[in-house]
């Protein structure tokens, strides 16, 4: 499985370093709310220290669309992402929410925990983190990512070994 967000920051760093042409997304239109996944787990750390069981929504209580995390991961590497991005019918699921925002009040209220990372920046830190990890990896060092299960890197890969 492959998250849509952790497709697009690979893609657009491989895209800026010329070893992809493209990226082929479902639909651009779909709202999320994406946090940044260390502070999630702080929250569920704070979770396991109270003295009862609780339900919390974690969350960053924004919403943003596929387009906009597509178009701000584009701009870090100030590249037009209208150029790059094909949208696919197969991407398309048969069944989507449009519209996914949480509130995390009581998480805030009871923890005292509350998202830090905004969304500009979790999508920069997720494009820079791609882009370094493929210049490390065009410098020849390599890393034990489970790249056998996204088909596409496996043929980047065979593809330049060979070369």
């Amino acid at each position: 499985m492959e998250f849509v967000i952790r497709k697009i920051s690979n893609a657009v760093a491989k895209i800026a370093l010329g070893l992809e042409q493209e990226i082929a997304l479902g639909n651009l239109q779909a709202r999320r709310d994406w946090g940044y996944a260390p502070e999630y787990v702080e929250s569920m750390w704070l979770m396991l220290q109270q003295d009862e069981p609780d339900d919390y929504v974690v969350a960053t209580g924004e919403q943003h669309s596929v387009m906009e995390y597509v178009s701000k991961s584009f701009e870090v590497v100030d590249l037009d992402w209208e150029q790059y991005v094909k949208v696919e019918k197969l991407f398309h699921r048969p069944i989507d929410i449009d519209f996914m925002q949480g509130d995390c009040s009581q998480a805030k209220w009871q923890l005292s925990w509350e998202p830090k990372t905004k969304f500009d920046e979790l999508v920069e830190f997720m494009v820079r983190a791609d882009l370094d990890r493929w210049h490390r990896w065009r410098r020849g060092e390599r890393f034990p990512w489970d790249a056998p299960n996204f088909p596409n890197e496996t043929n980047l890969i065979t593809r330049v070994l060979r070369v």
